[in-house]
């Protein structure tokens, strides 16, 4: 990865914030860092280093690049605790808050890959998908909102991905724990928003490790879906100029930005009492129908 500290112009959008980025230590969570540091954040990274699917730990990916930003100046502290295990989310935020003295972003980039379909996924690979991409986040919203609620301030970015909303073969798992991130981005923002606390997730479609090997990137070039592009709008939505943009699901595909929303169908009316199955049978291609 280029040091986007010296290849790309630094505007300070993000100086003086104090921002924590789980699976900081490689793919999108990684060029979030490099992203976010070139614009003058202070960070706390997060990231145990297991493999793909979750198992594993290897503490020396976000010591070496905790080592790394100290080199170029960058005010960072660093842990490869597993966000999975009781009590690690809380102690992440509170010694944020005590290292730096406030907490002002939370970037949840970690995640798991589970190409498995609905009937032969592993119980336990299901359970470590749900608690990295779900339960952690909502962790993350609790303790970290609670922190932002206090200081009047902040924005949280959570990540899911465009199978909440459309499914995919072998995404049972993911698509499941992304789709309850979705919904937890929108609903904390109802409830968050009064308190200048905003919170989005991020629909992303990039070249990463876990996605390299896919059909989708085989005739594309490597620059044209890179982390760096879904880096580019982390950074903005942690920045000033989004305090307006709150629960939102944002897709990111290079350099295609947009929007990825729910809707309903106009629907189909009958009348007075429940319908019986004749009459549902009658109306259900109207109901259906866009």
């Amino acid at each position: 990865m280029n040091d986007l500290n010296t290849s790309l112009k630094t505007e300070g959008w993000l100086r003086g914030r104090v921002i924590v980025v789980t699976g900081a230590a490689r793919g999108i969570g990684r060029a979030c860092v490099e992203v976010l540091a070139s614009e003058g954040a202070s960070l706390f990274l997060v990231d145990s280093g297991c493999d793909l699917e979750g198992l594993g730990q290897d503490a020396s990916l976000v010591e070496a690049l905790q080592r790394d930003l100290s080199a170029r100046g960058v005010l960072s502290d660093a842990s490869a605790e597993d966000i999975t295990s009781p009590g690690v989310v809380a102690s992440i935020i509170e010694r944020t808050t005590a290292r730096f003295g406030r907490i002002d972003g939370v970037v949840h980039a970690a995640g798991l890959w589970a190409d498995h379909s609905v009937l032969r996924i592993d119980g336990a690979l299901l359970d470590r998908v749900i608690a990295t991409q779900l339960t952690a986040a909502f962790a993350l919203v609790r303790h970290a909102g609670e922190a932002m609620v206090a200081q009047k301030s902040g924005s949280i970015v959570l990540f899911a991905g465009t199978s909440a909303f459309f499914g995919a073969r072998g995404h049972s798992a993911m698509g499941a724990a992304q789709a309850g991130v979705v919904a937890l981005a929108r609903t904390a923002a109802l409830e968050l928003r009064r308190h200048h606390v905003s919170v989005n997730a991020v629909c992303p479609t990039a070249r990463t490790r876990q996605t390299e090997q896919l059909p989708t990137f085989a005739a594309i070039d490597p620059a044209s879906m890179s982390p760096e592009h879904v880096a580019r709008v982390v950074a903005f939505l942690l920045s000033e100029r989004a305090r307006d943009v709150h629960g939102e699901a944002v897709g990111v595909a290079g350099s295609r930005v947009y929007a990825v929303r729910a809707r309903e169908t106009p629907g189909a009316f009958g009348e007075g009492p429940p319908l019986s199955l004749e009459a549902l049978g009658e109306l259900w291609p109207t109901a259906i129908r866009a």
